[in-house]
C-alpha cells in the first residue's frame, strides 16, 4: 500500500512539472509575441562616417561641404561644394526623429516631401514644406513671422516656442500621416495642421509660395537638409513608415 502511495505522489509530482515547464513556455512566447508587436521598425538615415543614402539634390553623390563623423552631420560653408542634401528614398506616411544645433546666426531647414524633378524644380524646397532651422537670437528671418525655429516655415508659427540657444543641441519630430501633420521641438507639440485640404490650400496662396505650383502637393517624397550657407549640425536621424 505504502509503496502504491509513493507511486501515486510521484506521478502527481511529474504531472505538477509538466504542467509548470508548459506555462512558462507558453508566457515567454506571449511576451516575445507582444514585444514583436510592440517593436517600432526605425531606419537609421545617417551611420558612423559615411553619408550612403544621401545626395545633393539634382546630383548623384554628396558634396565635400557635408561632413559626417561619428553618426554626426556637419554643414561645413567654407567649403564651396554644398547644396541641399536629399535621401535617396521616399516616404510617404513617415515618423522623422532627429536633433539639430545651429551656429550663432545661423539658419538651415529640415525639408520633407521633396520631390526631385530638376526639370521642373530648380530647388527642394520648390515642392517640400519646411520646419525652418534658425538661431532666433541673432538671425534677421526671426524678426519675421513664422519664420523662426520650430515654424511650419512661412505657414504657421511654432506655438509654444520651445526651441535652444545657438550652440545647444534641439529634439525635433515630424509625423507626417495620411495629411495629419505634427511637428515636436524639445519635447512640445508645436504646429499641428492638416495637409492638401482647403485650408492648407488657402495658406500656401497666402505665403511666398504661391508662385509655385508644385509647393505642398506632392504626398510622397524625399527628406531634405538644407544648406543655407551656415554651420549647422544633425544627428541622431531616424525614421519609421506609417
Amino acid at each position: 500500500m505504502t509503496r502504491t502511495i509513493s507511486l501515486f505522489v510521484m506521478v502527481l509530482f511529474l504531472v505538477a512539472c509538466n504542467d509548470t515547464s508548459t506555462s512558462t513556455t507558453t508566457s515567454d512566447s506571449t511576451n516575445v509575441m507582444n514585444n514583436d508587436q510592440t517593436t517600432e521598425d526605425w531606419q537609421t538615415l545617417v551611420s558612423g562616417n559615411s553619408l550612403n543614402g544621401w545626395h545633393i539634390y539634382g546630383k548623384t553623390t554628396v558634396g565635400q561641404s557635408w561632413k559626417v563623423q561619428d553618426g554626426e552631420i556637419f554643414f561645413d560653408p567654407s567649403v564651396k561644394d554644398g547644396g541641399d542634401i536629399v535621401t535617396d528614398e521616399e516616404y510617404e506616411n513617415f515618423h522623422l526623429k532627429l536633433q539639430w544645433k545651429i551656429d550663432s546666426g545661423g539658419n538651415s531647414g529640415i525639408i520633407f516631401y521633396v520631390h526631385e524633378d530638376t526639370s521642373k524644380f530648380g530647388n527642394t524646397w520648390n515642392t517640400g514644406p519646411e520646419m525652418q532651422v534658425l538661431d532666433n537670437e541673432r538671425h534677421a528671418d526671426a524678426k519675421i513671422n513664422k519664420h523662426r525655429a520650430g515654424d511650419l516655415y512661412d505657414l504657421i508659427a511654432a506655438n509654444p516656442e520651445t526651441v535652444k540657444p545657438a550652440g545647444e543641441w534641439n529634439d525635433v519630430e515630424i509625423r507626417a500621416e495620411n495629411g495629419n501633420l505634427v511637428f515636436r521641438l524639445n519635447g512640445s507639440d508645436v504646429v499641428q495642421t492638416t495637409m492638401w485640404d482647403d485650408n492648407w490650400k488657402n495658406m500656401v496662396a497666402n505665403s511666398k509660395f504661391k508662385e509655385h505650383s508644385g509647393f505642398g502637393t506632392y504626398k510622397k517624397g524625399k527628406i531634405a537638409l538644407q544648406d543655407h550657407g551656415d554651420k549647422v549640425w544633425y544627428r541622431n536621424i531616424q525614421i519609421r513608415r506609417l
